[in-house]
């Protein structure tokens, strides 16, 4: 066996026996381990399979980092231990192929078992199926169609086209602003296609004084969204257009006769035969199905009954919480979809009878009809079948409840692809394991409070609930604006958490850690909901929000119709009472503190985390994660460009909206510092563009220093100035990435000396926030949480220290460390969501560091002091010298009308 060699492990839902079944899993590999990708083979309990590869990733010396395996297996359904690996060597096993065809505009892909044709002009997603939408006025009807087919990925086992649609009106006009288009993977030796078909408003939402709320201009709205599989497709695509609305059909196709339908309404459940069936999910089924999260713009509450409602035949029966697997056969002829995340992603429908299939994405059925808010969208991933196979003994389970392929997380700590990552096994931190395990385990999960709030339904699912918000929330019986039982469902407060501190590196990395695969699909989940709903999809509005991420909900406050988009309008019908008091008994600092909690705004560069999504990549190959990142980091870039504001004519200076932190004009070490340096790592990361990496210095450069005067920065005062900590984790990961590259230039010299600056700093003056609890607004569980920062902030300087003060380092990171886990676990607070995720994404590390205790960093290769850089000054921005130089023009104005007066007054006395 190579000493090189990853045992691979399996899970699914579903434990039933599987032959042949497709499996694509990312994988961490050592830097200098593995150049050419080639050279990896796939070892099952039978011999050499089949592999395909994508390296996804690579170590700066051009080795494999992060590399993509797709291949077929057969497994028992039960046991972990599957007995596959995949290791280094020579040659490569044979196997059913994929086979790609390109004849022109057309593109036929043949798995063997069927011939898949796309080409412009052709249905919706693929030649095979059409796609229908229909307005909410029920005044038209329009069809999807392909007008651009692109290739992903072309393996032999595997291959992934992205198919780019268009909706057309039947007067022929397009719809401008959706952009829509579907990723569509197919597998050798089946007819199964897994498809991720994606809609997207791409229009400005409009969001007067700062507020985004349901039904503004700019939303879409429509009454359904269906993807139509038919039998009959002769008849299919020879029917007439429609020219008044009616119910999503299949126009003119036949009944076939002697088709029989088959549905499995729940995991586990047995197929059910009849003539017909439909499957409408209206709601989660959950005890809290129809609370005030589910709220419309017209204040209404969008469920109408629990669960879902099947009809098979004449029959009706209704239940919670359905997983369908639909299919239709009729001799050779068979079609079939299962959707793995259906009662989640509620409304969904799927429909079947003798002339085929009905996927309703966006199901008619659904009282309150669909709304896209502008910049908004939706995936929507499910499976179509277009013949039998034999992959599990009931049709299509496979892909309703997958194979999940795992490493060990020994594997991924000795990789290094994850810095300073160790097995949950060997961390002897029982206090904070126990601190993180309350997300998984006990009586106040993350599913628990997924549950209370009833955080499902297409816009929500994936998201946390923001209870931490929620502590200080009082119900107000006076409010008549909400109807019916959303007013009685007022408790819970209504608050999502929009990936913030970046939940998605925090379920992942805490995955690795264990193997438990409940990180690994709550992390998923989290990801899959920051693309569609957390970030902006658009180009029209402003550079400083386009394709940003939006924050959580407002502070103490109800999300109401302002969904996941941080400031609804019911704030200024209601502020929050308790917290502008609570202010004005801070007094010196009141003025400033409301400053910060102003109402209106949107994405900003405090808020923008990506790390995740570039690991989720990683994980999945899916092309969305990786695009979502990308959009992040180029957010920081588009909301500095000066450019792309009024200003521009008066001042090139960049608009420092990348580092504003706190407002008032500070731009020194701060969270929008932190996380836009940490984006452009990211971005710098997946593409190797040195503009990222560029930039990221220069933002470094422009908020620290190696001779600040850190008394003046008013550093201790946590209410305003909490987040310093955040830059110094980010030039820590500065630092590492820079000696990952070898570039141990004059830039890594100068983020050195300040790292270094500020722990001595620290090791003198910083304590925990929560020692003076009078001076905050509110003294709770979050601020001892937040103080683990600054363990990881010691053990970045301690890498870069020697001697003494190396030790002094490492042991302040040790005494805070003991005192976040102690004190948090004193708290009945400790498992509000906002504590648990900052212990899930910081003190991970600590372990790492009682293994390797003497661990250094190399040093520069320029040898220079603090005294070489001039002095540091705060940065100014563009809109600053603008209003000054306007100023000037005005005085100067004024200076020449006024010399010009005089010479005229003169002349005309003289």
């Amino acid at each position: 066996m190579s000493p090189l060699s990853c045992s691979l492990r399996f899970f699914t839902l579903e434990p039933c026996a599987r032959h042949g079944e497709p499996v694509t899993v990312g994988l961490p590999w050592p830097c200098g381990a593995v150049t050419d990708e080639k050279r990896f083979q796939l070892h099952g309990p039978d011999g050499p399979h089949q592999l395909q590869t994508k390296v996804l990733d690579r170590w700066p010396d051009g080795s494999v980092r992060w590399c993509l395996f797709d291949f077929l297996a057969t497994w028992d359904g039960v046991t972990e231990a599957c007995g596959y690996r995949i290791e280094l060597g020579e040659g490569s096993a044979d196997g059913p192929r994929l086979r790609v065809q390109q004849d022109g505009a057309v593109l036929r892909i043949d798995t063997g078992s069927r011939t898949f044709t796309f080409g412009a002009g052709a249905g919706c997603p693929f030649a095979d199926t059409d796609t229908q939408i229909s307005d909410d006025g029920s005044h038209w009807n329009a069809n999807f169609t392909t007008h651009r087919v692109e290739v992903l990925e072309d393996g032999p086992v595997r291959t992934c086209v992205r198919v780019h649609v268009t909706a057309s009106h039947i007067d022929g006009a397009n719809f401008a602003d959706l952009a829509v288009f579907a990723d569509l993977n197919l597998y050798a030796g089946t007819s199964a296609v897994g498809v991720r078909f994606l809609v997207r408003n791409t229009l400005t939402a409009s969001h007067p004084s700062g507020n985004w709320d349901l039904g503004t201009v700019g939303t879409e709205r429509f009454r359904d969204l269906t993807v139509v599989v038919p039998f009959d497709l002769d008849a299919f695509h020879s029917r007439p257009v429609v020219g008044e609305f009616e119910p999503m059909d299949f126009g003119t196709t036949k009944p076939n006769p002697g088709a029989v339908v088959r549905v499995s309404t729940e995991r586990g459940s047995p197929g059910v035969e009849e003539s017909s069936a439909s499957v409408y999910q209206d709601s989660s089924g959950g005890d809290n199905w129809q609370g005030a999260n589910h709220l419309t713009a017209e204040r209404q509450i969008a469920t109408v009954f629990r669960g879902y409602e099947l009809r098979v035949g004449e029959q009706t029966t209704k239940g919670n919480r359905a997983t369908p697997i639909v299919t239709v056969a009729a001799g050779e002829h068979f079609r079939g979809v299962t959707m793995p995340a259906f009662w989640e992603n509620f409304p969904k429908a799927i429909e079947a009878d003798s002339r085929g299939l009905l996927v309703r994405l966006f199901p008619q059925q659904s009282q309150h009809g669909h709304e896209l808010q502008g910049g908004e969208q939706k995936s929507h991933a499910f499976a179509l079948a277009f013949g039998r196979d034999k992959i599990t003994a009931e049709p299509m389970v496979w892909c309703r409840s997958p194979i999940v392929c795992t490493a060990d997380p020994e594997w991924y700590a000795a990789s290094g692809a994850v810095p300073y990552l160790t097995p949950r096994v060997t961390d002897p931190h029982a206090k904070y394991l126990a601190l993180v395990d309350q997300a998984l385990d006990g009586a106040d999960t993350f599913l628990h409070k997924r549950e209370k709030l009833d955080e499902y339904g297409w816009r929500h699912f994936g998201d946390l609930y923001g209870d931490h918000e929620a502590v200080y929330h009082k119900v107000r019986k006076d409010d008549d604006s909400v109807s019916g039982a959303s007013r009685e469902s007022a408790a819970p407060m209504v608050s999502h958490y929009n990936n913030q501190y970046d939940c998605v590196a925090a379920f992942l990395i805490q995955f690795f850690r264990s193997g438990d695969l409940r990180w690994l699909t709550q992390g998923l989940e989290c990801a899959d909901h920051t693309c569609d709903i957390d970030i902006y999809h658009t180009d029209g509005d402003k550079a400083a929000y386009n394709r940003g991420l939006f924050w959580h909900t407002y502070h103490y406050a109800e999300a109401d119709t302002g969904t996941h988009r941080s400031y609804p309008k019911s704030l200024t019908r209601g502020p929050v009472e308790s917290l502008t008091q609570k202010m004005d008994e801070l007094g010196e600092t009141a003025a400033q503190l409301k400053k910060s909690y102003a109402v209106g705004g949107g994405p900003s560069a405090s808020h923008n985390y990506n790390a995740g999504l570039m690991l989720a990549y990683f994980l999945t190959g899916n092309p969305l994660y990786c695009d979502s990142a990308l959009d992040l980091t180029n957010f920081v870039l588009a909301m500095e460009d000066p450019t792309r504001t009024p200003f521009r004519l008066l001042s090139r200076e960049y608009t420092g909206l990348a580092t504003e932190s706190g407002g008032g004009g500070y731009h020194g070490p701060g969270r929008a510092a932190a996380n836009s340096i940490l984006a452009l790592l990211v971005g710098h990361q997946l593409t190797g563009d040195a503009k990222y990496l560029n930039k990221a210095e220069q933002i470094l450069r422009r908020v620290v220093h190696p001779k600040q005067n850190l008394d003046r920065l008013d550093l201790l005062n946590a209410e305003l100035r909490w987040f310093y900590t955040m830059t110094l984790q980010a030039v820590g990961r500065y630092l590492d990435y820079k000696i990952e590259l070898g570039q141990l230039d004059r830039e890594y010299a100068y983020a050195r000396l300040t790292l270094l600056h500020y722990a001595r700093w620290m090791a003198t003056h910083a304590r925990p926030i929560l020692d003076t609890p009078e001076k905050l607004q509110y003294p709770t569980e979050t601020w001892a949480a937040q103080d683990m920062r600054k363990v990881e902030v010691f053990q970045y300087a301690a890498k870069h220290a020697t001697g003494e003060e190396r030790m002094k380092f490492l042991e302040r990171a040790e005494w805070f460390f003991d005192y976040v886990q102690n004190k948090l676990s004193e708290f009945e607070t400790k498992s509000l969501t906002r504590p648990v995720i900052l212990i899930m994404k910081y003190g991970w590390s600590h372990a790492w560091w009682l293994q390797n205790p003497t661990v250094s960093a190399p040093e520069p290769t320029v040898k220079v002091t603090p005294d070489d850089f001039s002095e540091w000054q705060m940065f100014v921005p563009q809109k600053v010298k603008a209003i000054q130089r306007a100023k000037q023009l005005v005085v100067v104005a004024g200076i020449v009308g006024l010399a010009m007066f005089a010479g005229l007054l003169w002349w005309l006395l003289r």
